[in-house]
Order: structure tokens, then sequence, then C-alpha cells
């Protein structure tokens, strides 16, 4: 009895998908599945560049993004006293919410100057040293108190600035005074926190709001608790502002503070005595330019 011979099988279909090695794959870089080396390359990418710029040594901007230039709220203060005059003194109330809102504006506008005039007065002294890129001013990079740290120490001063972004679904493009090859956009908020801090040498915490107090109160908490131990003085500028909603006594006769965590801050009231202060604080903790490998080690060594 003869077997009958089965055809062959046909060829496999060729594939037009190419051929991608892993770390090539935007797929799955996109994916969850590779969500950990998204968090490393948050790491890596700005540490490789802070090395490759000679930045190690930052003295770091938190502020409202709503702070605006004096200039540009006087125009809108004036546009609103505008609409309220040709109503005849009987002003809407969208043109009187308008103008509370101007006002209010204009007091947050000086910030937006003193934050400039600090930012200058510290990097035009740092550059005064000689030593590199000292104390770069560092801001979260977006509008408002944070363009006014990056515009006073670049447009101004001369110097060199950091802008650390996030991508948020309605937050401003960055602002256009960050030195280009120091701009970071994070999509990581921890990462981002990471790099405000890894570097510091001070913080500047102007007028803000959620935001600004989630970054003073986290770093609060890690200088509290010993997670960061190296020198990290904190600046809380515009006494009414603090005085107006803050009340750390309080926490005090709570208990739930120390009266010694009440040194773990300063409030300064004018660009000068920002700067005065600073300049005094900064020579002392770091009287020379760190190195990286130096600097790296020590935090390694100290927890962060």
């Amino acid at each position: 009895m003869t077997t009958k011979r089965l055809p062959p099988p046909p060829p496999p279909a060729k594939s037009t998908r190419p051929v991608l090695k892993a770390y090539e794959n935007p797929d799955f870089l996109k994916s969850r599945d590779a969500r950990v080396v998204r968090m490393l390359c948050e790491y890596l990418e700005p540490l490789a560049r802070f090395q490759r710029t000679g930045i190690r040594e930052t003295v770091v901007f938190f502020g409202s993004a709503r702070a605006r230039s004096p200039e540009a709220m006087k125009a809108e203060y004036e546009a609103a006293m505008a609409e309220r005059k040709a109503a005849g003194g009987k002003p809407s109330k969208e043109n009187r919410r308008r103008l509370d809102r101007a006002q209010w504006g204009l007091t947050l506008a000086k910030y937006y100057q003193e934050a400039q005039d600090l930012s200058r007065l510290l990097t035009q002294w740092s550059r005064s040293l000689g030593q590199g890129n000292r104390f770069v001013i560092c801001s979260g990079g977006g509008p408002g108190i944070m363009e006014a740290a990056n515009r006073g120490a670049t447009e101004i001063a001369g110097g060199p600035s950091v802008g650390l972004t996030i991508s948020l679904p309605k937050e401003e493009r960055p602002n256009p005074f960050i030195t280009p090859e120091l701009l970071f956009e994070f999509h990581y908020f921890f990462m981002r926190k990471l790099w405000f801090i890894y570097l510091a040498c001070a913080l500047v915490v102007f007028p803000g709001g959620f935001g600004t107090m989630d970054e003073l109160f986290e770093v609060l908490t890690l200088i509290q608790t010993k997670k960061i131990d190296r020198p990290l003085p904190i600046v809380l500028y515009g006494r009414r502002f603090w005085e107006d909603w803050l009340d750390m006594n309080a926490l005090v006769r709570w208990g739930t503070i120390g009266p010694e965590d009440l040194k773990l801050f300063k409030i300064v009231d004018s660009p000068q005595e920002g700067f005065e202060y600073l300049k005094g604080v900064l020579l002392k903790h770091y009287p020379k330019p760190m190195s990286w490998g130096g600097l790296g080690q020590r935090i390694a060594d100290r927890g962060l």
C-alpha cells in the first residue's frame, strides 16, 4: 500500500514589522513595563549634562507661577480702572472682580521684581569669585517667580541658570530666560524634586501656592529627619506673606515640632538682606568649589 505524500507547508509569512532592539523600541519604552527605565533616564541624563556643564552647586528659587512682572500688572490695573471710569463710577461685578485681582496682582508683582533682584545679586557675586559655575540659580523653569529668578541671573547678570520643568496638561511653556543647555523637562515629580535638592546649597522660597508649600515642607522634613544632613540654608522671602498665613510658633505650642526646628529657616524682607545672609552662609558652609566626585560620594554617603 502506497502512502500519499502531503504537500510541503507554505513558507512563513514575512513580517512587515522591523526587528528592533529593546532600547530602540518606542512602544516598549513608553509602556508600563519600562517605567523603571524612564525613571533611570530622568536621573542619568541630567546627571551627565550637569557634569558636562560643570554645574555642581545651585541656589534654588521656589515661588508662585502666577506672579507677573510689575509692568504687566500695572497695565492690567490701569485697564480695569479705565473700564470703571467709563462705567461712570458704577462698575459691573466682573469689573470689580478684575480690579480686586489686579490690586492683589500688584502686591504679588513686588515679589517678582525682588526675586529678579536677588537672583541678579547672587549671580554677580558668584561670578566675581572666579571659581567656575558656583551657586548657579535654579528654578522650576515656568512663569512667575521662576521666570524672575532665571531672568535676573541670565538677562541682567549674564550668568547661567537652570530650569527644571515638568510636563503638565495646563502648564505654560518654559520661560525664555533659562540657559538652553540647562533646560530640563521631567515627567516624574519625584525625579524633578530630587534634582532640585541634589545640588542645592541653599533654598529661597517666595510667596507661592500648593506646589511651593509642598516643596518647602518636604525639604524641611528631610532636614528635620536627617535625611539631608549637609548644610542647606532656607530663606523664606517676604515677612508680610509668611506671617499672614503661617504660624510656626503654633506648631511649637502644640508640641508637633520643637523650638529648635524654627532655626531651620530665616525670614528676610529685601533683596539686599537676603543676599547678605546667603553670601555669608554659602561661603561658611561651602568655602571651596566641590568636585563632582566629591559631591556625588558625599551625597550618596548621606542618604540622598
